[in-house]
């Protein structure tokens, strides 16, 4: 079993900054490709950003060249730097990960994102 911890949440002006992260642990496990995801109340739940075991990234069109994914394979965390947000960047981030063995997706429980003046 592998455990996702999520941090850095909270609340921002539109503008400013949020660094967010994400801790796995439990047993012994290798991760692959670790996302973030995040859920706007009455709406579906979207992929923000990937990024591959050996760090390729891919971005939501409406986060690119604002937000950064990154890793640390050593301390097996994934974050999320997330720069001039944007009102409609308010939601519930959650962080997911690929990994084995048994080859399974796991979730974190989600941390508040709200971008407001």
């Amino acid at each position: 079993q592998v455990q996702l911890v999520e941090s850095g949440g909270g609340l921002v002006q539109p503008g400013g900054s949020l660094r967010l992260s994400c801790a796995a642990s439990g047993g012994i496990f290798s991760l692959n490709d670790m996302r973030w995801y995040r859920q706007a109340p009455g709406k579906q739940r979207e992929l923000v950003a990937t990024i591959t075991r050996g760090g390729t990234t891919n971005y939501e069109d409406s986060v690119k060249g604002r937000f950064t994914i990154s890793r640390d394979n050593a301390k097996s965390t994934v974050a999320l730097q997330m720069n001039s947000l944007k009102l409609e960047d308010t939601a519930v981030y959650y962080c997911n990960a690929d990994a084995t063995p048994p080859p399974r997706t796991y979730w974190g429980q989600g941390t508040q994102v709200t971008v407001s003046s």
